[in-house]
Formats: C-alpha cells, structure tokens, sequence
C-alpha cells in the first residue's frame, strides 16, 4: 500500500498491525489535537459563526493575529507574550514525549540538524511560493466579502516588538508544522492511511483554525497545507517547513507593522 506521492526519496513508516497498538495510536493523536490545534480550530469555528451573523459585512471586520495582552504596560506585556510564546510550544514537547517512548524521536519527523543548507534553501523557495500566492488571495477574497480584514500585529511601538514577532513567527513555524505536517502525517502513515486521504486531513485541519479570518483564510491555508504536506510526504522532513512557516510569518508580523498606514489595503 503506497502512504507516500509517486517519486519520493522519504522512507515510509511501517504500518502498525497490532490491534491494540493501532487504538493506542489513534487515542493518541485524538488527545495531542484534543489539547492544541484541534481545538483551535473549534474555537476558529465559533468565532467565524460570530462573524457571519454579526451585522457588520466579513469585510468589514477585523482579525488580529499577534496582539498586546497589557497595550499600557509594555513590561507586563512582554512577559506575557513569552509566556504564550512557551505555552504554545508545549505540545511539541508533548510530541517529542510520545515519540521517544515509542523508540522515535523529533528527528523521525526531521526535526534535527543535518541538513541546515537544504531546509534552509528549500524553506525560502516554500516561503516565497507560499507568501506571494497567500497574499495575493487575501487581498481577492477580502474585496469579494469573503474575509475579514487581518491585522497581523497590533503590537505596541516598544523596543521588544520586532524580537516578540519573531519568536512568534518560530513558534507557529514549529508547532503548526511539526504537529500537523510531520506527527500527523507520519501517524496516519503508521495506521496504513493512503497518502491522498492523510494529505487531506491535514490540510482541513491547518485551514479550520484560520477560520477565525474569514472563508480567504480557510481556503488559503488548506491550500497552504496541501502543498507543505505534500512536500513532508515527499521529504519526509518537517524542517523545511518550519523555516517557510517562519519566514511567512515574520514577513507578515513585521512587514504589517512597517506597512500599516502606508498602503490602503492593510486595515490601521
């Protein structure tokens, strides 16, 4: 049974045979997402009904993605933005955890260092692909009434903006990709899932907890995912990934914050 796109140099996970070790896999995966992502992307869906009933057009309305937690106290502030910084990155551990124990490891998902100038090199070539293509369908699907207007920071002008965008940058690049790119998809390979299906899966998944933005960023991100699981599936790494995701975001958190004011289609 092929779990892998035609072409790949990745190795395939062997498919889990034992009954009970499959539910175990399956109650594992529903748990991981149960307190991360898919969670998330419940929230994203309340929030995107709350959107579509209220009385403003999707448009109209904004979504903040990196906002203050104390506008007024740049000190209290920051140590909240580093503590949800590190909260977010906790189901990573979770993963590492639950790999380790079952004789894996980050670097089974190609979380490691080995091939610093190919992720590297890939991870810009995503980037770019990946950025021009999602802005240019944000800026459609918010003409149309399909999004909200996103701002990307709504950081105060304080000396920590640009550090804290960053971080937040790397820490969605590696949550969003290690959990739903690498550990899913290497799950859903051990539970003998095609690869179509799981590449799927995946993507609904990353674009449900984009819902919050408006049906643009649904679509836009289940795109996004498409092509990131694919090139996981391919590669069998998740290291390329996380820097485009990295890239992506610190291009939006920073660039927004440069930008805000200047052009007319970013909402101040």
């Amino acid at each position: 049974m092929r779990t892998r796109p035609a072409g790949t140099r990745a190795a395939v996970p062997a498919v889990v045979t034992d009954p009970r070790e499959r539910r175990l896999i399956v109650w594992e995966v529903v748990a991981v997402f149960a307190v991360s992502l898919g969670m998330s992307g419940v929230r994203a869906l309340v929030r995107f009904i709350g959107l579509v009933t209220a009385p403003e057009a999707l448009n109209a309305q904004t979504s903040t993605v990196l906002g203050s937690y104390a506008p007024d106290r740049p000190w209290l502030d920051l140590a909240l933005q580093l503590v949800s910084i590190a909260s977010g990155l906790a189901p990573v551990l979770l993963v590492a955890y639950l790999l380790t124990r079952g004789g894996q490891s980050l670097r089974t998902l190609g979380v490691d260092g080995r091939r610093p100038g190919r992720d590297l090199l890939g991870g810009v070539g995503l980037a770019a692909l990946i950025g021009g293509c999602g802005l240019v369908l944000y800026v459609s699907a918010r003409t149309a009434g399909f999004n909200t207007n996103v701002a990307a920071s709504t950081l105060p002008d304080v000396w920590w903006a640009v550090p804290i965008s960053v971080l937040a940058a790397a820490e969605n690049g590696v949550l969003e990709e290690v959990l739903v790119a690498g550990y899913l998809l290497h799950r859903l390979a051990q539970l003998g899932v095609r690869w179509l299906p799981a590449l799927v899966v995946s993507a609904v998944l990353r674009g449900s907890y984009h819902l919050y933005q408006g049906l643009g960023g649904f679509v836009g991100n289940v795109a996004m995912g498409v092509v990131f699981g694919w090139v996981y599936q391919r590669w069998g790494r998740a290291m390329p990934l996380v820097v485009a995701h990295t890239l992506i975001d610190v291009a939006a958190f920073v660039g927004y914050a440069l930008l805000v004011g200047r052009v007319s289609w970013l909402p101040a």
